[in-house]
C-alpha cells in the first residue's frame, strides 16, 4: 500500500504544479529577465545589465512613490485596523444581551452588512462615487456642505498636493474597512463567552476587556490583517489610477510604483516596467516578512 500510495499522490500533483509553475512562476521569471533588458516591442530586447535599475534609482517619481508607499503603510493599516476594531468589538462584546450575558449592539447583524457593502463595489465604481464626494465645488458632497456652513471658498481634496494623498488613503480605509470588520468579528466569534463573563465579573468594563481579553486573543489575526493592508498600500494602482489628477498628481502627490509601472508600458519601455515591477515585488515580500518577524510573539491558548 505505502509503495502504491505515493506514485498516486505524485500523479494528481504533477499537473497543478507544472500549471502553477507555468502560469504563476513562469512570468515572475521572465519579469526579472525583462528588467535587465532594454525592449520596446518592436525589435528583440537588448540586453542592459543593471542600467534600468540605475535609471529607476536616480528617477524623483520614484522616490516620490516610495515615500508615498511608506505613507501609506503607516497610515492605511493604522486607521483601517482601529476602525475594523472598534466596530467588530461593538458589534460582538459591546453590548448586553438577555440574562445579562455578553453581546453585540443592537442591530448588530444588519450593521455588518452595511460595513461589508463597500466589498462588493468595483474600484471604478467607488473611484466614480468619491470624485463626486470630493468634487472642489459646491456640486461636490463635502463642499457643499462645508460652503452652506459658510466656508468662503471650497476644499480641493484631490487638487491640492497637501490633501490628495490622505484623501485617497480615506477612500481605501472605507473600502477595506468592512472586511476587516468580518474578519476580526469571525476571531471574536471563537473567543468563548465565559472568559468575557469572568472579566466582567472582576469589575473590568469595555474598554478593560478590549485591551486585556480581545486584543491580546485577536493578536494573530490583527497580524494577518496588517500584511494584507500592507499589501493593499502597495497595490493601490486602482484608485490612484481612476480618482488622482493628472496621472499622479498634482504635481506627483500621489503617484505610487503601480502606477510608474503602467506609464512604463504606455510609452513602450518594457525593460523599466518590469524593473518597477521587480521592485513592488522585493518591497512587498520584504515588508511582510519584516512584519511577521516584527509582530511575532506567543500565542495565547484558550
Amino acid at each position: 500500500m505505502r509503495h502504491g500510495r505515493y506514485p498516486f499522490i505524485v500523479g494528481f500533483l504533477v499537473a497543478p504544479v507544472v500549471l502553477y509553475a507555468y502560469f504563476v512562476l513562469w512570468p515572475y521569471v521572465q519579469t526579472i529577465i525583462l528588467s535587465f533588458q532594454q525592449w520596446r516591442g518592436f525589435v528583440a530586447p537588448r540586453w542592459v545589465g543593471t542600467e534600468n535599475y540605475k535609471r529607476m534609482l536616480g528617477e524623483d517619481r520614484f522616490w516620490q512613490a516610495l515615500q508615498h508607499h511608506g505613507i501609506l503603510l503607516v497610515f492605511l493599516p493604522l486607521v483601517t485596523i482601529a476602525f475594523a476594531l472598534l466596530f467588530a468589538f461593538l458589534l460582538n462584546v459591546g453590548g448586553k444581551g438577555r440574562g445579562g450575558k455578553t453581546s453585540g449592539v443592537w442591530g448588530s447583524s444588519f450593521y455588518r452588512v452595511v460595513f461589508f457593502l463597500p466589498q462588493v463595489l468595483a474600484v471604478p465604481v467607488i473611484a466614480v462615487l468619491f470624485a463626486t464626494v470630493y468634487r472642489p465645488n459646491e456640486s461636490g458632497l463635502i463642499n457643499g456642505v462645508l460652503l452652506k456652513l459658510g466656508l468662503d471658498e471650497p476644499v480641493g481634496f484631490l487638487i491640492d498636493k497637501h490633501l490628495a494623498l490622505p484623501s485617497l488613503i480615506a477612500v481605501l480605509v472605507w473600502q477595506a474597512v468592512g472586511f476587516y470588520v468580518v474578519l476580526f468579528s469571525a476571531g471574536m466569534a471563537n473567543i468563548p463567552a465565559e472568559i468575557y463573563e469572568a472579566a466582567e465579573l472582576d469589575g473590568a468594563n469595555k474598554v478593560t476587556l478590549f485591551f486585556r481579553v480581545t486584543f491580546p486573543l485577536l493578536w494573530d489575526t490583527i497580524q494577518t490583517a496588517w500584511v494584507y493592508l500592507g499589501i493593499l498600500a502597495f497595490d493601490a494602482f486602482a484608485i490612484v489610477s481612476v480618482l488622482a489628477q493628472d496621472d499622479g498628481g498634482p504635481d506627483g502627490a500621489t503617484t505610487v510604483l503601480g502606477l510608474e509601472i503602467y506609464d512604463n508600458m504606455l510609452q513602450n519601455r518594457y525593460g523599466d516596467a518590469a524593473t518597477y515591477g521587480v521592485a513592488l515585488c522585493v518591497l512587498s515580500l520584504v515588508f511582510a516578512a519584516f512584519t511577521l518577524r516584527l509582530t511575532r510573539r506567543e500565542t495565547y491558548e484558550y
